[in-house]
């Protein structure tokens, strides 16, 4: 007798994140920190790289072909009239600052720049140089690290009492009792992000419902982020840095 579907196979943990087959990766970080320079790297683009904060302010955007063995391999097997491969589109977002959930540095349209992409690399300055200026005037990747997470944090408190104040009036005051399950889990979230200052992709224990109902409002500390740090080239070499 063939096993049940499923049988033997464990369960994936639910995911936060929005699914598709055209993602959006957007390089967040603080000004000065190589943000320009890794997006040139990375898609073979040659926007502006200079020494002074806020270089960037329109979001540079290119699209990267995923390389696949086994796309190739497919290619070669079949050999379709038409081969279309997977692409990552990445956004070089301007610098953010202290203040920017509060429009410091121009920070609501950068912001409003990442609220569109499906994940982060955060990248973070871990080389001393005289010569390239850092907004906090000092290199401090940790310190550096947690002003970014702060304003994405503070920014989500802007976005979530909207719609706890909404759902608040349609489904207690209102008793709709469809709509009483969101609000219940958004009061939830307003608990995690505001009286217990974490990022929601910190919480590993969100179930099934609550994370259809975070994919919904895909708020910014729920994006997937991959940290990068910036090395000087000797200490990559050495793979070496004091921090």
């Amino acid at each position: 007798m063939p096993p049940k579907k499923g049988d033997g196979e464990p369960k994936l943990p639910p995911i936060i994140g929005r699914f598709g087959t055209s993602l959006k990766v957007g390089i967040v970080g603080l000004p000065n920190i190589g943000k320009s320079t890794f997006f040139n790297v990375l898609t073979k683009s040659q926007a502006a790289a200079e020494n002074f904060p806020f270089c960037t302010i329109d979001p540079n955007e290119s699209r990267v072909p995923v390389p696949d063995e086994r796309f190739n391999f497919l290619c070669q097997y079949h050999k379709p009239a038409s081969k279309v491969p997977a692409f990552l589109n990445v956004v070089d977002i301007a610098g953010l600052v202290k203040g920017a959930h509060a429009g410091q540095g121009l920070g609501n349209a950068f912001l409003s720049h990442i609220s569109a992409c499906d994940a982060i690399f955060h990248l973070t300055r871990a080389f001393e140089d005289d010569d390239i200026v850092h907004i906090e005037g000092s290199v401090d990747p940790i310190r550096d690290i947690e002003i970014i997470h702060e304003e994405l944090r503070l920014k989500d408190e802007e976005l979530v009492m909207p719609i706890i104040d909404k759902l608040e009036k349609v489904a207690v005051r209102g008793g709709d009792k469809k709509l009483k399950p969101e609000y219940d889990i958004m009061c939830k979230v307003k608990n995690w992000v505001m009286d217990e200052k974490k990022h929601v992709r910190f919480y590993h224990d969100w179930n099934d419902k609550e994370i259809d109902v975070l994919n919904k409002h895909l708020l910014l500390t729920s994006k997937p982020m991959i940290y990068l740090v910036n090395l000087s080239e000797k200490d990559y070499i050495r793979k070496k840095n004091k921090w």
